[in-house]
């Protein structure tokens, strides 16, 4: 199996009110975040959410997936999750930090998303990824909860993953994706000022 890159194309188009709407209250919760973040959260970064948007409205417009299941690795606050469910997708969101799902539930609920948050860890038991590159990464936890057995899904259940690894740790979610993920499935990432990357695993 490999990963094949796919030009994402992003829209161009104004935001729709309600996702404007979304989008600023995330920025202020961010802002508070960012204060406490150190103290209260390990490795909380968040990705650029409206270019992200525009990926996932180009994707769904393009009819890339094989699809509606979408699934967010370590959703933090939850914005793409919801971004994502707005898009068209049954989204879900998997984060390892109980406070962060409790926000994202209650960020989705003041915007009548029906997205769904789990708390646990969305590396699957049984996942061939090498444990020795995931112990010195703080935001890849297998500590938690298994979320896929709260979902009764399984991790090649979904159409279009999304994940912000963080710089140099890349490998280890395409090596996990690779791993777990169905053949046809999606992989959006998020790379900070590289920006995002799309790519389908295949068969060869």
């Amino acid at each position: 199996m490999r990963l094949a890159e796919i030009e994402p194309e992003l829209t161009e188009a104004s935001l729709p009110a309600h996702v404007a709407a979304l989008l600023a209250q995330s920025r202020q919760l961010v802002a508070k975040l960012e204060k406490q973040a150190h103290a209260d959260f390990a490795a909380f970064v968040p990705s650029d959410f409206e270019l992200v948007y525009r990926a996932l409205v180009s994707i769904q417009s393009r009819r890339l997936t094989t699809g509606r299941r979408f699934v967010e690795w370590g959703s933090g606050l939850g914005v793409i999750t919801c971004l994502a469910e707005w898009v068209g997708f049954d989204a879900v969101g998997i984060e390892i930090e109980p406070r962060l799902v409790n926000m994202a539930q209650v960020l989705a609920a003041e915007h009548h998303v029906g997205a769904q948050f789990v708390c646990g860890s969305f590396i699957p038991a049984g996942a061939n990824v090498r444990l020795e590159r995931l112990a010195d990464i703080a935001w890849l936890s297998t500590d938690g909860p298994d979320a896929y057995t709260e979902l009764e899904l399984d991790a090649d259940d979904f159409d279009l993953v999304f994940a912000y690894p963080w710089p140099g740790e890349e490998q280890v979610i395409f090596d996990l994706f690779a791993d777990c993920a169905a053949v046809g499935t999606l992989l959006l990432t998020y790379h900070g000022q590289d920006g995002i990357r799309l790519q389908r695993k295949v068969r060869g």
